[in-house]
């Protein structure tokens, strides 16, 4: 089956493959600053770059398996927490508390000033955080990586509180 993503370009549809995967944000996976992203951590004990590719990976899984544009989908998951700062510093003030309604402009001009984004990953990307971001997703890619980054965070917390309360 071919069906074409956001730049007309055709994709033939296959079984999803680690391969592939790869492939798909190789450029993304290698740049110095995304790498940066295994300094900083996100949900618990997990960096973001960690972070951010499970939730790239099982929205590559999902998308393709439903005949989505599973490129743009793969390549804006990776890039959803694009942001270096640590929301968690009481030092910034405000910085918590916004959080969740600023990093995804900031990681979307961080992904623009890096990588030539098309239109569904730019939307991936600014409205990740649905429904704290007011404006609706315009994509189903968009719908699904909001749903499995909320997933992957969850995922992620339980694990690290079964991991504490394992040590009690």
């Amino acid at each position: 089956m071919n069906i074409t993503n956001e730049s007309n370009t055709s994709l033939t549809v296959s079984a999803p493959s680690i391969m592939e995967f790869k492939s798909i944000i190789k450029d993304i996976t290698t740049n110095s600053n995304v790498l940066a992203l295994k300094e900083r951590s996100q949900h618990s004990n997990n960096s973001r770059f960690y972070h951010c590719l499970c939730v790239s990976y099982y929205t590559y899984l999902v998308c393709k398996k439903l005949n989505l544009d599973y490129i743009s989908a793969t390549r804006g998951a990776m890039l959803h927490d694009f942001y270096f700062y640590d929301w968690r510093d009481k030092k910034v003030e405000g910085q918590k508390r916004f959080h969740a309604f600023r990093h995804p402009r900031i990681a979307l001009n961080n992904a623009n000033d890096l990588f030539e984004l098309n239109d569904v990953e730019k939307d991936i990307i600014l409205k990740h955080m649905w429904p704290l971001t007011f404006s609706l997703p315009s994509y189903r890619e968009s719908y699904i990586v909001t749903l499995v980054d909320k997933y992957c965070a969850t995922h992620e917390v339980l694990k690290s509180l079964r991991k504490k309360f394992k040590n009690l």
